[in-house]
């Protein structure tokens, strides 16, 4: 089968198209044709040797996959050979085929085309898991969700407003705030940390936000915080802007004030059956119109270097699917 191939940390630019063995599916596994796989800002950390889970090259990035069981190991009874579904994996989604626990399927309806539901996976349960499960939103509060027209920021815009929420976002570039609009939010600002608070409070008749999806870090993590009201919840979900910040406890303390973690593949191993209960109620929102699944363009494998440098250069405006022609 044809993958892309990792060989060494570094550039997108190293990477490379190759014919490598063919997978196997072993006892309680799954093997799938790949049909889609959804590009990720985790991908490329990955590809620069920065994120917090490597593997030892050589491998194949990618970390959510879309396509048809092709074979099941020994005691596998659901999925079944011919189903469609959809995965979520450590690494390995760049690839024509992959392995995987027959446990993290999950069921693709025949109304949902293989690249939306490869772009309906990692950045989709996150902002679910950050809303949900980490921050509980209540229907009414509002959220600011940084990181607006890209994968996490597209995904937390719909989900605020589909899940009860009243959606605030702040993204880069005009042309991803005007996504953002689109999307749901009822204000969207740019990204200057020194005036966001200001226009946060004006925005929300000086109440401020309840609930913060917090994926940039730098000084944009420190605005959020003056920006978050009396009991509000940040949920620290990345550092896409590079920097981690640092946070006072004394500000935790005299806003009441929590500040949430949220590493999601942690999940993908510790509880997949709420995962797939999770995966299963995107599915839903995505049929009944409340979510999209935003796909700005699909690349066959060979390209997917120049997929991930476009989050490297910031010139992300929803999601980057990656196609292998199996559909």
């Amino acid at each position: 089968m044809r993958a892309v191939v990792l060989r060494e940390f570094g550039s997108p630019a190293s990477l490379t198209v190759e014919d490598v063995p063919d997978p196997k599916a072993g006892p309680g596994e799954v093997l799938i044709d790949v049909e889609a796989c959804g590009v990720n800002f985790p991908d490329l950390l990955v590809v620069q040797g920065k994120y917090q889970t490597l593997a030892e090259p050589p491998f194949s990035p990618g970390k959510e996959v879309a396509g048809r069981v092709a074979a099941v190991g020994d005691g596998v009874t659901s999925p079944q050979p011919g189903e469609r579904v959809m995965a979520q994996l450590e690494y390995g989604g760049y690839s024509e085929q992959v392995v995987v626990p027959a446990g993290t399927c999950c069921p693709i309806p025949d109304e949902v085309p293989s690249p939306d539901a490869a772009a309906l996976g990692l950045v989709y349960l996150t902002a679910h898991l950050g809303l949900m499960r980490r921050a509980h939103l209540q229907p009414g509060e509002w959220v600011l969700v940084t990181g607006a027209g890209g994968g996490i920021g597209s995904a937390g815009v719909q989900l605020a407003r589909a899940l009860g929420g009243r959606a605030i976002a702040v993204g880069e570039t005009e042309e991803q705030r005007a996504l953002a609009l689109e999307q749901g939010a009822e204000h969207a600002f740019d990204a200057d940390p020194e005036a966001l608070r200001d226009r946060v409070r004006e925005a929300t008749d000086g109440h401020g936000a309840d609930v913060v999806l917090e994926a940039v870090g730098g000084s944009l993590f420190a605005a959020c915080v003056r920006c978050i009201a009396w009991e509000g919840r940040i949920v620290v979900i990345g550092f896409a802007g590079g920097e981690i910040p640092r946070i006072h406890a004394g500000h935790v303390l005299v806003k009441n004030m929590a500040v949430l973690g949220l590493q999601s593949s942690d999940y993908f191993s510790r509880d997949p059956e709420g995962v797939r209960a999770t995966q299963e109620e995107l599915l839903a929102l995505y049929r009944d119109g409340a979510i999209r699944a935003e796909v700005a363009a699909t690349h066959p494998l060979e390209q997917a270097a120049n997929a991930l440098l476009a989050f490297e250069q910031g010139q992300m405006r929803g999601k980057l699917v990656l196609t292998t022609g199996r559909a």
